[in-house]
């Protein structure tokens, strides 16, 4: 028992690295922009942000008229069609590859963000801005092409950061970046949404390479 346990301890400081610790050091951050949200959503009632994100975005579109098109085919990245394709058809190829790790991360990216979205709209239950370009069903506290299509983006910027493509890593990134500002720009959420939803997204990302790691450090296969 006290082997046991000794083995577990010594495992857990082995993954205390600089990694881990500049995971904690984000979770942190991410979790403390989300919190203020809520309080400048749903305690101070503040729609200044919002409104500013708005008005930005309705300036940018009556002086390019033609970008709403653009703007519609860049939001569909992140829409629940795409990423239901992506959960299943990345990871098989990761699977086909024998990369077994990487396609469990970005299946659980997916689904796990896409599971603990749908609680976190259920809990805050915002309706979504009255004013929207696209018809869009559901809630909108955070929002889900912010929150699951920066955790998918965000595992798939890992695996090419790990093989040395720096530069399509943080193409990735600021790709789950832009489709989360279409989301202000077709006013099918509000900027305070959206900044959540990236918030949540760094929290359970987050989370996952944690558990990941912890799970590859006691030596289980994946």
């Amino acid at each position: 028992m006290r082997k046991r346990l000794h083995k577990r301890l010594t495992t857990l400081a082995e993954l205390i690295t600089l990694e881990v610790a500049l995971a904690g050091l984000f979770f942190l951050l991410a979790f403390g922009v989300f919190f203020y949200l809520t309080r400048i959503v749903f305690v101070q009632h503040s729609a200044a942000f919002d409104d500013w994100a708005f008005a930005q975005m309705d300036a940018l579109r009556a002086a390019a008229p033609r970008l709403t098109a653009w703007v519609r085919g860049i939001t569909f990245f992140a829409s629940m069609p795409f990423l239901v394709a992506a959960a299943l058809l990345i990871p098989g190829f990761l699977l086909w590859r024998q990369q077994r790790r990487e396609a469990l991360m970005v299946f659980l990216a997916v689904v796990g963000a896409t599971l603990f979205n749908q609680l976190l709209k259920l809990h805050f239950q915002r309706t979504r801005p009255g004013s929207a370009l696209i018809p869009q069903p559901g809630l909108s506290f955070p929002s889900g092409h912010a929150m699951i299509g920066s955790s998918l983006y965000a595992a798939l910027a890992w695996l090419a950061w790990r093989h040395g493509q720096r530069g399509l890593a943080v193409g990735l990134l600021v790709w789950a970046a832009l489709i989360g500002l279409t989301r202000v720009y077709l006013h099918v959420h509000y900027a305070t949404d959206v900044t959540a939803g990236f918030a949540a997204g760094v929290v359970w990302m987050l989370v996952l390479r944690i558990i990941l790691r912890w799970r590859k450090g006691l030596g289980q296969p994946g």
